[in-house]
């Protein structure tokens, strides 16, 4: 049982560390997000600006992994090159060893404080910037608290038969420990978290110090392998940036690891404890990979271009453009991505709504054709959009972002149901039209066309009412709803004017004819569906809109007995 105690404490040891390096991530990129977004352009004008924007940027974010994705991101879009990205990595890396030059520092006793001063900041705050600093406050507590607890869980490891026997069989296999230490880091996505684990380790004598830096190179490489792999395969550019830094890291690990011998000499001489000799390697080895790889980052860049070169060209108009997967931690733009994109989706169920009359007017079968390809694609970006709006609900949303989360997601499917209105229904009645070679009268065209340019109209009305939130548009687009409502009765009256007079092409095309108002009514309803919330939020929408009667009204004034 002393056992099983031992491995559940050390387990939730470092879970609790992994958890408070994420809290403080989380927190700082909620705060300064966009902030620190910007400060990347700002010192990307050349290679020494850009290195030290990467140490500053990662020493606030404590996360060499995080800044990877936030740079493959950007070189992704074209908003930084390769070599000023490998810059910023390199910087990056010297950056990530100054949390853990400070917390390798006997820094318990500011747990309990910062754990303390956190809780109040994020429960007395209604700001949503002082209740993320808060949330950092209680990350950094919960990692110097974790570093406590797990020094002391790991105390019995000393002398457990079957842990000692795993060390003793890496002892003197410097390649399988390193091989080991790559495997974790690239598990759990924090190189800090593994070179921390490795020094509380050392700090209580279970592993000796040449092991130990045998196992931070590997923690090194291992952090510069989850990047490369958490980028998507066709997006080349994004791909390139990680592949530049797990080469640097790859090479400088293979460097130093025939030379572990003289490095702990020379180690020893700054400082011999266990523990700050395994946090100062971790710092020299980024400081080496910068010195040798800042002035070739042009050749790595050429080398990168050629290992992962360009792919053909593809215009794939259901893959979404705006959906940034690095912001998802900051839902304010996270929700600005996936507005960006839903108006996107908007001009494609735009574009196929104005060429469905081509289709009933032309009888175009190579048109029906194209506005059942683009429905595919609005399939696509509503599975996209939908998928990424989940994904930020899983962060804490505050009451104006979990509204506005709900607006989007809602304006998302009604969108693609109007899609499917266009493609599934309208598009099968315009078969059906040029199947039996039917014809619209004049005047049946006439109406058809003017009912489908009010619905367009209404589409791009409806647009600018989820962009601006604009309450005169809003009330606007409601009106709509009646007026269409309206001209609906209109033109069946005026259609089945023209069945009484016996006009043959109406009598072909009836169903279709009403059908197809019947349609484009429909999806109207779905778009001005964006302008209820709206109008609720500012108090302008009825309880009701059934009319009070008589009796309702005399039985509401008469006094309760």
């Amino acid at each position: 049982m002393q056992g099983i105690d031992t491995i559940l404490n050390v387990l939730g040891s470092v879970c609790l560390l992994l958890w408070g390096v994420r809290m403080v991530r989380t927190g700082l990129t909620r705060a300064f997000g966009a902030t620190l977004r910007r400060a990347i352009g700002a010192c990307s004008r050349n290679r020494f600006t850009a290195f030290t924007g990467g140490v500053v940027l990662t020493g606030v974010l404590q996360s060499s992994t995080a800044t990877a994705l936030l740079l493959a991101s950007f070189a992704g879009r074209g908003l930084i090159s390769l070599s000023i990205g490998l810059a910023v990595m390199l910087g990056a890396n010297v950056g990530t060893t100054l949390t853990a030059q400070i917390l390798s520092f006997p820094l318990g006793w500011i747990s309990p404080l910062m754990i303390a001063g956190g809780v109040i900041a994020f429960l007395s705050n209604s700001s949503d910037r002082a209740r993320h600093l808060g949330r950092v406050a209680i990350g950094l507590g919960l990692m110097l608290l974790s570093l406590h607890l797990l020094e002391a869980a790991a105390l019995p490891l000393r002398s457990a038969p079957a842990f000692v026997a795993v060390l003793e069989g890496l002892q003197n296999e410097y390649v399988m420990a390193v091989l080991v230490a790559a495997a974790a880091t690239w598990f759990i996505h924090s190189s800090l978290s593994t070179v921390l684990l490795v020094m509380s380790f050392a700090s209580t004598g279970i592993i000796d110090p040449k092991l130990g830096m045998a196992m931070v190179i590997g923690a090194n490489i291992g952090g510069a392998v989850a990047p490369y792999f958490d980028q998507a395969a066709t997006d080349t550019e994004a791909r390139r940036l990680p592949l530049g830094n797990l080469i640097t890291r790859v090479a400088v690990g293979i460097a130093l690891l025939p030379f572990l011998g003289p490095f702990h000499q020379w180690l020893m001489m700054v400082d011999p404890a266990p523990g700050r000799l395994l946090v100062n390697f971790h710092t020299a080895f980024s400081v080496v990979a910068a010195i040798v790889f800042l002035p070739l980052i042009d050749p790595i860049a050429a080398l990168c271009r050629r290992l992962v070169p360009d792919r053909p060209q593809t215009d794939d108009p259901g893959k979404p453009r705006s959906l940034d997967p690095n912001v998802l931690d900051t839902p304010a733009e996270a929700l600005g991505c996936a507005m960006r994109e839903t108006l996107n989706l908007g001009d494609k169920v735009s574009d196929m709504l104005r060429q469905t009359m081509d289709v009933f007017e032309k009888n175009d079968a190579r048109a029906m054709k194209s506005i059942e390809a683009a429905d595919d694609a609005v399939d696509s970006l509503y599975e996209a959009i939908k998928l990424y709006l989940i994904q930020t609900s899983r962060t804490e949303l505050g009451e104006e972002d979990g509204k506005r989360y709900v607006e989007i997601l809602t304006f998302v499917t009604n969108l693609e149901h109007a899609g499917d209105i266009i493609d599934k229904n309208l598009m099968e009645l315009a078969a059906k039209k040029i199947k039996n070679r039917y014809a619209f009268s004049a005047e049946g065209t006439a109406e058809l066309r003017a009912f489908h340019a009010r619905v367009l109209d209404n589409l791009r009305l409806a647009l600018n009412v989820f962009t601006t939130r604009d309450i005169t548009l809003a009330r606007r687009l409601v009106a709509e709803k009646t007026a269409m409502r309206e001209a609906e009765a209109r033109a069946a009256d005026s259609h089945y004017a023209r069945l009484r007079e016996g006009r043959p092409e109406s009598i072909e095309t009836s169903s279709i004819h009403m059908d197809v108002i019947r349609d484009l009514k429909r999806i109207n309803g779905h778009l001005t569906t964006v302008a209820y919330p709206i109008l609720e939020a500012a108090g302008e929408l009825a309880e009701t809109r059934l009319k009070t009667t008589s009796t309702e009204t005399a039985s509401q004034a008469a006094p309760s007995h």
